[in-house]
């Protein structure tokens, strides 16, 4: 019988399904394995369900011995040195298209959010300092008709764009090339430069993957560019953003506002964005709902249980690697 690792906590439902077919070394823990731990525990396995906080470089992949696939139980993989993975052949898959609507109605909740103020002003009346209504208390911005810049239009980020469209919003998008003509006119959406993107945008959204060319795609260069009433909303992925340049700007009001929901070195967090009371902070949620949550963990399960019994996993990063 093949075993499966899986290295930290899940939604029972994907514990249950691999027990019918494989053996299971479960860690149903919050805390997950240590690299060293999770070395150990993956000798004599077959399949490795990993999460974002396992850091699969090349060097631990090389004392892997007999695993045939990782399945992430995440739409991102950048935890995992996939071309690495396919050296050794082993397979890597991940959860995408299940988390696209519940990610997008998040980062729409971060700009709404971020825009009218809204933890400054749940803070403010729990305080009891609420006083008196005043003519400019917590006033924030308007998300009607304002023109939002979506960095990547992929599944998430032409999400995000339809939300955009109930409120009249003006669409603005840069990706790697421009998407298919049917898209953009659905969407109302025009294709402009980087710099005009950040230049015309009241709010910039980003939807972009961790790459070695998207690492710091938003520094102090690029905030400078930004209107000084504007928001950046990030839901990708942290390092997208240079965080100590993002502190800097919001404390001098180079731009007026930011949501974020991923960081450079989670979960830690720029010691100054703490401190200031024009950003939004959430602790990696964009695709915790319950449902979204269960069916990611199904999903790899399902991708692990492919891949054992010789089938080709739904959702293969390397085909490369894949021989059968």
């Amino acid at each position: 019988m093949s075993k499966i690792l899986v290295t930290k906590r899940v939604y029972p439902e994907a514990v249950e399904f691999l027990r019918k077919d494989f053996e299971v070394d479960y860690e149903g823990t919050d805390a997950g394995l240590t690299t060293e731990a999770l070395i150990e525990r993956a000798k004599g396995c077959d399949a490795i369900v990993s999460q974002l906080t396992d850091k699969l470089n090349a060097e631990i992949l090389s004392q892997f011995e007999g695993i045939k696939v990782i399945a992430n139980v995440a739409v991102g993989f950048d935890n995992i040195d996939v071309p690495a993975a396919t050296e050794r052949g082993i397979l890597v898959t991940n959860t995408p298209g299940v988390l696209t609507e519940t990610t997008a109605d998040f980062a729409f909740t971060l700009l709404m959010a971020t825009a009218r103020r809204i933890p400054e002003g749940h803070a403010f009346v729990h305080s009891g300092e609420w006083k008196t209504w005043l003519i400019d208390l917590l006033a924030g911005q308007d998300i009607h008709g304002a023109t939002l810049g979506l960095f990547g239009l992929g599944r998430i980020g032409a999400a995000v764009a339809r939300r955009a469209k109930g409120f009249g919003m003006r669409i603005l998008y840069n990706d790697a090339m421009p998407a298919p003509a049917a898209l953009e006119h659905e969407l109302d959406a025009r294709f402009v430069s980087k710099d005009e993107l950040l230049r015309d945008s009241d709010f910039v959204s980003l939807h972009v993957p961790l790459t070695p060319e998207t690492r710091h795609f938003i520094g102090a260069a690029e905030l400078a560019r930004m209107k000084p009433t504007a928001i950046l909303i990030n839901t990708s992925r942290g390092p997208v953003v240079d965080e100590a340049a993002l502190a800097d700007a919001l404390e001098k009001r180079l731009i007026w506002a930011a949501g974020l929901d991923v960081f450079e070195r989670e979960p830690q967090v720029e010691e100054k964005l703490l401190s200031l009371q024009n950003v939004v902070l959430a602790p990696h949620i964009a695709s915790a709902s319950v449902a979204t949550r269960r069916r990611m963990s199904m999903m790899a399960a399902e991708n692990a249980a492919a891949a054992l019994k010789g089938e080709r996993p739904a959702n293969l990063l390397n085909p490369d690697a894949w021989t059968a």
